[in-house]
């Protein structure tokens, strides 16, 4: 079993990020999943996460006590969730608005710029943060993100959402190759 939380500010489509990841696993790769999430009463910049229980057997209790991954699109979700990830956990947070992590497994990638930068929508930048996290963590395979985007997402805006969840693929490449790089320079000294 897997526990994954998206966090950040609302309108920054973190419940969205949850529901495609739930279609993944249990539409498209066959999982147990429970989906739950919570906004502030705020339309737009209130506390926002969505959590996604993925498992191969049926899942009891739907309120997850610890968590195994979190996704924080901003400092304030670091700040305010990473204390529940379980040990051996990890964090993968927006590097382009997290400056100070002292969870010891994490990856910073700049989620938000890559949105503007390489797409022109800082819109899509969770599903930026959905392509790294299955790079990452392999928990749901590409091609069932990309089918779960196809159902969820409107036709108007599915090609940038794809182009979105590549580069979110590539960046959680570049994050990896760059911690595998650290532990070598690390191992040396």
């Amino acid at each position: 079993m897997v526990v994954v939380r998206f966090a950040g500010y609302g309108g920054q489509g973190l419940l969205t990020a949850g529901l495609i990841l739930a279609d993944a696993a249990a539409v498209y790769d066959k999982k147990k999943v429970i989906q739950t999430q919570s906004y502030g009463a705020e339309a737009r910049g209130g506390a926002s996460r969505s959590d996604v229980v993925i498992s191969d057997e049926d899942i009891i209790f739907p309120k997850p006590d610890h968590l195994d991954i979190l996704v924080a699109m901003n400092q304030l979700s670091v700040d305010r969730y990473s204390s529940a990830l379980a040990e051996g956990g990890t964090l993968i947070a927006d590097g382009t608005y997290v400056t100070t992590v002292t969870f010891p497994d994490c990856y910073l990638v700049p989620f938000t710029r890559i949105a503007r930068e390489k797409l022109g929508r800082e819109i899509v930048a969770n599903v930026v943060a959905l392509g790294a996290l299955i790079e990452l963590k392999g928990v749901v395979s590409k091609k069932a993100v990309a089918r779960a985007l196809e159902q969820r997402i409107p036709q108007a805006t599915l090609e940038i959402n794809l182009k979105a969840l590549e580069a979110g693929v590539k960046a959680g490449q570049e994050a990896a190759k760059a911690r595998e790089k650290a532990e070598e320079d690390y191992d040396i000294v």
